[in-house]
């Protein structure tokens, strides 16, 4: 079954459970779930859901790919497919898809996500999009695999970076929280 609005709304309410403090930040998602709009559909260009991977290493390191659109290192991840059936599972499915890593190799840290991030888009007019929110739903993973075949459309290099590199700094707290836990 796909990803529906109720999922999405499911998801951010347990986040917020465990992270009130961001409840301001979210507002954007929030005031379109309460409009009724579908966060999963791509053409909603006040705000979609995109799904992402924080994978970390055995040695620590976080996996970044050089994405060709921005020419930044990024996280993978990227936009809902109708076959998605959580945002856990796109999150892994952009994964495997951008850097080679096998799913079966795999391992999500928790089930909710490690943070959700709302960030402003550019405008693409090769792709017909006006400037535009994505609502970012960021899962953390382990594995002890390599990086393996690159989707060469949208990646130009991957790489195993210190989590110190990430861009976010809320990100970094999270991947050290989460990974000393017991």
């Amino acid at each position: 079954m796909a990803i529906t609005t109720d999922h999405i709304r499911t998801v951010i309410s347990a986040y917020l459970d465990d992270h009130p403090e961001e409840k301001p930040g979210l507002a954007p998602a929030l005031e379109l779930l309460a409009a009724d709009a579908d966060l999963t559909s791509r053409k909603e260009f006040r705000g979609h859901a995109t799904a992402g991977a924080v994978l970390v290493g055995g040695d620590g390191r976080v996996l970044q790919v050089h994405h060709l659109a921005t020419g930044r290192w990024l996280l993978p991840g990227g936009h809902l497919e109708d076959g998605d059936t959580s945002l856990l599972a796109a999150a892994l499915r952009e994964l495997t898809e951008e850097t080679g890593v096998p799913a079966d190799a795999v391992t999500p840290v928790g089930d909710g996500p490690l943070h959700i991030d709302i960030h402003p888009i550019d405008a693409n007019s090769a792709k017909g999009e006006p400037r535009h929110r994505h609502i970012d739903f960021r899962f953390l993973f382990t594995t002890t695999a390599d990086i393996g075949a690159l989707q060469a459309e949208e990646v130009a290099d991957a790489a195993w970076r210190p989590v110190d590199e990430l861009h976010d700094e809320l990100v970094k707290l999270r991947v050290a929280q989460a990974l000393s836990r017991p």
